[in-house]
């Protein structure tokens, strides 16, 4: 664990292996909790496509896509409250973030096999001053970094489980995706797949 960046691309600090094995599977057994509380969904885009990413959210708002666009809400699409962010999620934030501000959700993103993640910005939220801090459990990802501008050259690095990133400052809005998973190539999770966690302040 350290705070000092291992490698710092288009302005996305990414801290390699900054959570230990033991640490990735007691968050893993928090996850399960969140889970269970709010299960995994599919959410549509507001053109009617279903993502291949499965998703839920904790924390005091969560987000949610479906032909009436993207927001954040207050509750899971089953109408339950979303349950609270993990406190081993809230270490993260409170070490590598700003102080003083807890963010008000974590998205929880389950890739299964073949599932992926185009290219995007996070811009749901109601001010960009805050960090976007993103934590990497199971198989490794292909993470692709663009500009906060459309098209032009992009650049990607494999996420490993334990890998935090935070994209903040000019960073905060770039283009950003997961073009695919090694599937099976992390023991974490029994089935494969990888868990994805981003924090984020919304209001």
């Amino acid at each position: 664990m350290t705070d000092t960046p291992t490698l710092t691309l288009r302005g996305v600090d990414l801290y390699r292996g900054w959570l230990a094995p033991e640490a990735q599977a007691a968050m893993l057994d928090d996850l399960r909790a969140v889970i269970r509380a709010a299960p995994l969904f599919h959410p549509e885009t507001r053109w009617g496509k279903r993502m291949s990413v499965r998703m839920t959210s904790a924390g005091r708002l969560g987000w949610v896509s479906d032909r009436r666009g993207y927001r954040y809400e207050p509750r899971h699409p089953s109408g339950v409250a979303w349950p609270p962010i993990p406190g081993s999620v809230l270490a993260i934030w409170r070490a590598l973030g700003p102080a003083g501000r807890d963010p008000d959700c974590c998205l929880v993103n389950f890739y299964g096999e073949g599932a992926r993640m185009g290219l995007h910005q996070d811009r749901d939220e109601a001010s960009f001053d805050w960090p976007v801090i993103s934590v990497s459990l199971g198989d490794e990802g292909l993470f692709r970094i663009g500009g906060v501008g459309k098209g032009g050259s992009t650049e990607s690095v494999w996420l490993t489980s334990g890998d935090v990133v935070v994209m903040g400052g000019a960073a905060r809005l770039v283009h950003h995706g997961v073009d695919r998973i090694r599937f099976g190539s992390s023991r974490l999770l029994p089935q494969g797949g990888r868990v994805n966690l981003t924090l984020r302040v919304v209001t």
